[in-house]
């Protein structure tokens, strides 16, 4: 789905890629699509966005309302992606490893969750403003990404066409309707 940016195994499950829709940090992302088909043996959902293209996803053990979920619904992702946290260098020590997702889940009527999570990701300098704090990446996948950097030091050194790896935080919101 070329819209999507980011999203997690529904409503609970670890983050995936969703497109190639460029972020900027503080930006929320939202998109909605209808479920057109479960498979409830297998806990898979077919999505289909308003540009009609779908993508199936597994609901793992962790999404506890699966069975309440119905062809019809439609499900919002709502995706916020932070400032970076960190920037390191090739041959600087590696960072702590990121600690798991936290999971929220909603208690309304029909099933929700927030997941939050620091990741790290190895990605290419595209463009970078020191005096702003700011930086655009190329992520291995391809991704465009923009962020404010929480602190202006970590620019220093870095210049476009650099690979280091970054540290930041990422949340999703889904909720079905």
């Amino acid at each position: 789905m070329k819209k999507m940016l980011t999203a997690i195994l529904f409503l609970a499950a670890p983050m995936v890629a969703f497109a190639q829709k460029p972020v900027t940090q503080g930006d929320i992302v939202e998109m909605t699509a209808k479920i057109v088909a479960i498979d409830h043996d297998a806990r898979l959902i077919t999505l289909t966005d308003e540009d009609g293209e779908s993508e199936t996803i597994f609901a793992g053990p962790e999404v506890k309302r699966f069975d309440e979920l119905k062809v019809g619904d439609k499900v919002t992702f709502r995706y916020y992606e932070s400032l970076v946290t960190s920037i390191r260098k090739p041959g600087e020590a590696a960072p702590a490893p990121a600690g798991d997702p936290t999971l929220v889940r909603g208690t309304g009527a029909k099933p929700s969750a927030t997941m939050s999570q620091q990741a790290t990701a190895t990605v290419t300098i595209t463009e970078l403003d020191p005096k702003l704090g700011s930086v655009t990446v190329k992520t291995e996948e391809g991704r465009t990404m923009s962020f404010q950097v929480e602190d202006k030091k970590n620019l220093k050194g870095v210049k476009v066409g650099d690979r280091v790896d970054i540290t930041y935080t990422a949340a999703v919101m889904i909720t079905v309707t």
